[in-house]
């Protein structure tokens, strides 16, 4: 889209502040199907963040989010369930505690995979026996207690840690899921591999390595 006077010095005319990365707008465009380029015609908050916009850490990791959409949709066509899951996560990550903003981006990663086709089955209430030999596939994007022949796959603690993430139904719940940053890196670093497994082209996510950063 293209935007009228976003860089104006005037007071009136500054909106630059309003198109940041994972800004929840109201727009009014001009859409021509026959062209690439359109026009906004008026534009204003449709949701005033407190903290995402200005906290370090949840700034980093809603661009973390919006990258990640920018990286597996590749047509634009409507969503409305997706939108609506989009805007509940960032409203959701504006008043989340700190506890359950160090596990939302591994929240996003697997509950964003439902929308675009590639959702891992979860696995059952495991047996203690199960907890011994449980792996994830990253290659059939199941869980399995034989193990794979190929190298994408995560283990028993690894593959547990991630069934009880897609457990959760809501982020709230998400201080409920103790790991520590480390245990949190390698497993987004994962889920990572699992989107470049099953989506053509998808590439490298360059906010991963500021994420980390901030996280600790």
């Amino acid at each position: 889209y293209m935007v009228n006077g976003v860089r104006s010095s005037k007071k009136t005319g500054s909106k630059a502040v309003l198109y940041q990365p994972a800004s929840l707008l109201e727009m009014d465009v001009y859409h021509n199907d026959q062209k690439t380029m359109h026009r906004i015609r008026e534009c204003s908050w449709s949701f005033l963040y407190k903290n995402v916009l200005s906290d370090v850490v949840k700034n980093s990791i809603a661009i973390f989010m919006v990258e990640l959409l920018h990286k597996t949709l590749k047509q634009p066509e409507q969503n409305n369930d997706l939108f609506y899951f989009c805007e509940d996560a960032l409203q959701q990550l504006d008043t989340a505690p700190p506890a359950v903003a160090a596990n939302f981006p591994l929240f996003f990663s697997l509950q964003l995979m439902q929308f675009v086709g590639i959702r891992i089955s979860d696995w059952k209430q495991p047996t203690a026996a199960d907890e011994s030999v449980l792996y994830l596939d990253l290659h059939e994007g199941m869980f399995t207690t034989e193990a794979p022949t190929h190298p994408y796959a995560l283990q028993t603690e690894d593959a547990l840690l991630t069934s009880l993430l897609l457990k959760i139904m809501h982020p709230a719940e998400l201080d409920q899921i103790k790991m520590n940053q480390q245990k949190r890196r390698f497993l987004l670093s994962k889920f990572m591999e699992y989107y470049a497994l099953h989506i053509p082209d998808f590439g490298k996510i360059r906010t991963l390595d500021i994420l980390h950063e901030v996280l600790g």
